[in-house]
């Protein structure tokens, strides 16, 4: 039987992806300033992102497909690594772990994420989790010499397989229940044999479930990411924040509603509590914190549960509006952490919440960025945040899950004052001591992006939404 050549269009991104994460990796042998590492792997990223245009198509045997929700996702994870090596470099040198391999690792993580988004077989998927885990555990423990990003690293690394044993658990119970991996055979053959009742089905599905609760963070497989957050390299926990939860509603929207659509009923009642229990826990638990990085680990598990009202909703507006709201999430979040990585000199980390005392007096412009990422955060108008919000359970009461957007208002109305603390100590509080900044021209690249998208969605919010409705059309 003659060999055919596979379509390759529809992965050119992931093959630019690939060679840049390998030269880069050979590229730390010959290359001595590694800022020129990060400069070409923004390169790398940017070509990928101009391939994503024309690579719409499904190859390998329908196991693979780029369509406009993978392409929504892949370019917010593309971003994300930008915006990350943007912020990286200073960082590395004042933290003295200025290796090379950083920017290969981040590359294979991103190409991990991107394999993710446009699995249509849980083969494929399972690649791409196990790329983008690995290399962020990795990353995770970068700053060798300190015991907490070690401690981190090991945390991720244990819960993260625990998750992945669970997702192969599921895949064998629906692989023997209906002989395919392939999502769309998987979803014909349930609804061909009536399978809505099946015991197995609805095992299988909690497993599933349980697996893209530990990605997204979601209560109660959250434990990993307070400590994850707090001893990662602070470019990494940014990255880690945005990233890896982005591939988790990438796979969780594109597994419940292709492969389980039809038995949608069931697997609501599995995230409902899911996602209480995840506003609840983040919400309540940030108010606790007086490290900004375990409150920000905190408030992202808050808004892994925002965002799964929208899955819960199950329509297409629903789940237009978690891409809305993840493309929205990843700018103010980056922002904030951007923020946290310029504080970060020889000597002083500014990773407490009290370290922003009359920051608004020393540094007037960096508590006014701050300020507009807190207010995007909370969900105040006009920022991005608060649209975001407002689309999101606008889609769930539309498909009459009332009950949980007042149940997600109450707790996002908890998160006001957390956040707004931030706000009050920046501005009402004098400064203990004069905070140096550790600016550098990425970071003010990264400040004026993020700070202007959050303005510019949160004032013309039709327009990426208009883009979310259509990457989700193709679904």
């Amino acid at each position: 039987m003659p060999l055919t050549m596979p379509n390759l269009t529809p992965v050119m991104p992931e093959m630019v992806m690939t060679v840049m994460a390998i030269v880069m990796l050979m590229a730390e042998l010959v290359i001595k300033r590694k800022e020129t590492i990060g400069f070409l792997t923004i390169i790398g990223a940017s070509a990928a992102s101009f391939t994503l245009v024309g690579s719409l198509g499904t190859t390998f045997g329908g196991m693979y497909i780029s369509d406009g929700y993978s392409t929504f996702f892949k370019l917010i994870f593309l971003v994300n690594l930008i915006l990350t090596v943007l912020m990286s470099s200073k960082y590395l040198e004042t933290v003295k772990i200025n290796f090379g391999e950083y920017y290969s690792l981040i590359l294979f993580a991103t190409l991990g994420m991107m394999l993710m988004a446009s699995a249509a077989d849980i083969i494929v998927l399972y690649l791409g989790l196990e790329l983008m885990a690995l290399s962020t555990y990795i990353l995770a423990g970068f700053i060798r010499y300190d015991i907490k990003s070690n401690e981190a690293a090991m945390k991720y690394l244990l819960l993260g397989a625990f998750a992945s044993a669970m997702l192969l658990y599921g895949t064998s119970m629906i692989y023997g229940l209906t002989g395919t991996t392939n999502l769309r055979d998987i979803a014909a053959y349930i609804v061909k044999t009536n399978l809505a009742s099946n015991p197995v089905l609805m095992l299988s599905m909690i497993l599933f479930a349980a697996a893209f609760s530990f990605k997204i963070a979601a209560v109660p497989f959250h434990m990993w990411a307070p400590d994850a957050y707090e001893g990662a390299p602070t470019p990494i926990t940014s990255f880690m924040s945005v990233g890896p939860k982005a591939a988790g509603f990438a796979v969780l929207g594109r597994v419940f509603l292709t492969a389980f659509g039809s038995v949608r009923i069931d697997w609501a009642v599995i995230f409902i509590p899911i996602a209480i229990l995840t506003m609840a826990v983040g919400n309540i638990v940030a108010l606790s914190q007086t490290n900004i990085k375990r409150m920000l680990a905190y408030s992202s598990i808050a808004h892994a549960g925002y965002m799964l009202v929208g899955i819960i909703a199950g329509t297409p507006d629903g789940m237009a509006s978690v891409l809305n709201y993840m493309f929205i999430y990843a700018f103010m979040n980056i922002g904030a952490f951007a923020i946290i990585v310029m504080l970060r000199t020889e000597g002083f980390k500014g990773e407490e919440i009290t370290d922003y005392e009359g920051l608004a007096k020393t540094h007037p412009t960096a508590a006014a960025l701050m300020l507009i990422f807190m207010f995007s955060l909370t969900g105040i108008p006009p920022m991005a945040g608060f649209m975001g919000k407002f689309y999101l359970f606008m889609s769930a009461i539309s498909a009459g899950y009332t009950w949980l957007v007042i149940i997600a208002v109450l707790f996002s109305a908890i998160s006001a004052y957390f956040y707004l603390r931030i706000v009050m100590l920046m501005y009402m509080k004098e400064p203990k001591e004069t905070v140096q900044l550790n600016s550098s021209p990425g970071l003010v690249l990264v400040f004026t992006v993020t700070a202007a998208a959050v303005l510019f969605i949160g004032i013309l919010p039709s327009k990426l939404l208009l883009l979310a409705r259509l990457a989700i059309s193709a679904f």
